[in-house]
């Protein structure tokens, strides 16, 4: 295949990426992790070079972080003009105007037919930190229930939310109290005499009994959940059971918050992946593409729960950064302009279109889905079975980066390639790392077997 965009010239790591990967490993801890043995130089759409001179297509985004791509020419200018103005003055303490519009706009947004008010943070995990805070405050409870397969964060709280051990949980205990977790259907693995709605009722009842179980409805502040769960591998929930939860929420004054930290700002075709589903959550958390790659995050909620709180329970040191927030508003300027919902249920289907063609040729799928652009592959050592290959994902994601295409591993079973392409991407890039993606399968699947 002629390759236009994906260039790489040497092994990875190259002479002056091993230099520094050297240097790494002298002064950065091994549980700080890497996907791709080499480092950055240039970023611009959804191209990655390397110190090396290697250039690569990017369907990570920085774990779902590039949405408008790197280095938009809006989100720089933004940027360039804050910095020239002020950088941090403390929204505690000198407030400014950037906040204000921004958290205008993310309310107008938001899915949900009443008031809102948004507070902004500084990282995913201590939105749902502060969700959680909010939660408890406004209701008087105490208990908090998150879903089998969720991801919400690696502080205390929500790694105690989170619900796979390793590699996040694994001798970090103990673990915040009063955190419960619900089953969630992960459809590919239903039981096969059930369909998705018999599937999505059986679990709604487990939900009802969990109540007689493990804990009692007074005393649940709120359900945490992911439209779509990331890091187990893009599990998709039906609609039926998104739905259910949420009235068992409203049946017993429980705070319905979506994390939408990696599903939000277009991912899905959508603004926010809830309105895919139909509900109107209490609670809101937003991160990662929000702003491009700028460390903010923010909770939207209703405006009675978010006004619950006290002055001075809620901020920190850098929440809500005037270069965040502005970043934050060029980001929202360019998926108006560049319809960036749209392009990414286009480029959800493309992907979907080329995943069909894979799993009629490779065995090892046995799974492939998606929701606008965050699609997934899982890999498996017999589509009867099932059993997850947790061989084929990583050596799949080796043989696309020796081709030039940088992709992610995830799944409960460390089985799946999710991918996570800046929206910005065009067609013939996408095309080739399509492309790209399929010989590295290809080859793959020759290594795993040999």
């Amino acid at each position: 295949m002629s390759k236009k965009f994906a260039n790489v010239k040497t092994n990875l790591p190259g002479p002056k990426a091993k230099e520094i990967l050297d240097r790494r490993h002298n002064i950065v801890p091994g549980g700080v992790s890497y996907g791709v043995p080499t480092f950055v130089d240039t970023a611009k759409g959804a191209l990655l070079k390397d110190v090396d001179g290697n250039q690569f297509i990017d369907f990570a985004g920085a774990i779902g972080v590039n949405n408008v791509g790197h280095s938009h020419d809006n989100v720089v200018s933004a940027l360039q003009d804050q910095a020239e103005k002020y950088i941090h003055t403390g929204f505690n303490v000198m407030m400014y105007d950037p906040y204000i519009e921004f958290a205008e706009k993310l309310a107008e947004l938001a899915p949900g037919s009443f008031d809102k008010k948004v507070m902004f943070l500084n990282s995913g995990a201590e939105a749902n930190e502060n969700a959680i805070k909010v939660a408890r405050k406004y209701t008087e409870r105490q208990a908090v229930v998150s879903f089998t397969g969720g991801f919400h964060g690696r502080t205390l709280m929500t790694m105690s939310m989170t619900a796979k051990v390793k590699p996040y949980k694994f001798e970090y205990g103990p673990f915040a109290p009063e955190v419960y977790h619900a089953p969630f259907p992960y459809n590919y693995r239903r039981p096969e005499s059930m369909s998705e709605d018999a599937y999505a009722d059986y679990l709604l009842k487990q939900v009802e009994d969990f109540f007689i179980t493990e804990v009692d409805p007074s005393q649940v502040a709120a359900f945490i959940m992911e439209p779509v769960q990331g890091e187990s591998g893009f599990i998709i929930p039906n609609k039926k059971f998104v739905q259910g939860v949420y009235e068992l929420c409203k049946q017993h004054g429980i705070l319905f918050i979506a994390d939408e930290i990696q599903t939000g700002f277009g991912r899905t075709g959508k603004y926010f992946a809830m309105e895919h589903f139909g509900v109107e959550p209490d609670l809101v958390t937003v991160s990662k593409s929000m702003a491009a790659g700028l460390p903010i995050s923010g909770v939207i909620g209703r405006q009675e729960v978010m006004d619950g709180t006290g002055a001075g329970e809620l901020g920190g040191t850098y929440c809500g950064s005037p270069l965040g927030c502005r970043a934050g508003l060029a980001v929202l300027e360019v998926m108006e302009e560049e319809n960036l919902n749209g392009r990414g249920a286009a480029i959800g289907q493309k992907v979907m279109e080329k995943f069909s063609t894979m799993y009629d040729r490779f065995d090892a799928i046995g799974d492939y889905r998606g929701l606008g652009a965050m699609c997934a592959l899982e890999f498996v050592k017999d589509r009867s079975s099932k059993e997850p290959d947790k061989e084929m994902a990583p050596q799949v994601l080796k043989e696309a980066r020796e081709r030039g295409l940088i992709a992610l591993k995830a799944g409960v079973y460390d089985n799946v390639v999710r991918l996570l392409m800046p929206l910005v991407i065009t067609d013939e890039q996408l095309e080739e790392g399509l492309d790209i993606l399929e010989e590295a399968i290809e080859a793959a699947t020759a290594s795993v077997k040999v």
